[in-house]
């Protein structure tokens, strides 16, 4: 199966809703930030989460009911809205949707297999929401796409990185470093064959050093560490169907 937001109505998701997020990210004052969230973004927000667990029937969950789910996504919507950028030509409405849908997917697979886990085989196909068969698996994961699978584990990668920077990397120098590589992962124009362990050197280098004053074998070294950590859990999700950062 392939998912795709094009078929949903996006009635709700207008231009008002696309200028209201520019404006957003553009202004500085919390409480203009707030009413126009409040006012312009949230119901689009909400809609689209919606939409989009009931038309891919999204519907492992661990949670009571369908609105805290979707609490969940619009507060991990709110973390990544100031990196949408309109001047690179995509419209809010699929680069937020497909936030949702990547979020979604991840959070059903991993619900989905500890209820196989968890559940006797007897009884597995018998459940109207798992749907399963001893011969089908219908984990989501494995209907993505490498390139999907690949985009789904930067964003996480990114966020448990950056969430635990000074963990990973405990002096103050090294973790500037490694946000700033970080940021090469977070414009994704500068990410490629990383699954291969090949950074494209020359824009890190240059980047990085537009920001800190570092020379090249310390640049080397994080790149290296980072490069491990990314290597070594995706390989542990392409394997497993799930991501457990470690």
């Amino acid at each position: 199966m392939i998912l795709r937001l094009t078929k949903m109505s996006k009635n709700y998701f207008t231009q008002d809703t696309e200028d209201a997020i520019v404006a957003y990210n553009l202004s500085s004052d919390f409480d203009e930030k707030s009413k126009i969230y409040s006012e312009k973004i949230h119901y689009a927000f909400f809609k689209l989460t919606q939409n989009i667990i009931h038309t891919f029937k999204f519907y492992h969950t661990e949670v009571e009911n369908i609105e805290d789910l979707q609490h969940e996504i619009i507060t991990f919507l709110l973390s990544k809205i100031h990196l949408f950028d309109p001047s690179k030509g995509t419209k809010a409405y699929s680069y937020f949707g497909t936030i949702v849908k990547r979020w979604l997917i991840l959070y059903n697979d991993k619900n989905y297999k500890k209820k196989i886990a968890s559940t006797p085989v007897s009884t597995l196909k018998d459940d109207p929401i798992i749907g399963y068969t001893i011969e089908e698996n219908n984990s989501p994961s494995d209907k993505l796409s490498h390139n999907d699978k690949i985009e789904l584990f930067v964003d996480l990668y990114v966020d448990y990185c950056t969430t635990n920077i000074y963990t990973l990397f405990p002096k103050e120098n090294d973790a500037k470093v490694a946000d700033a590589i970080l940021e090469i992962f977070r414009k994704r124009e500068y990410f490629n064959n990383i699954l291969d362990g090949k950074f494209n050197k020359k824009a890190l280098y240059i980047h990085i050093r537009e920001i800190i004053d570092v020379k090249t074998p310390k640049i080397t070294k994080i790149a290296e560490r980072l490069n491990d950590i990314f290597k070594r859990n995706y390989i542990f999700y392409l394997e497993n169907g799930y991501i457990k950062f470690h």
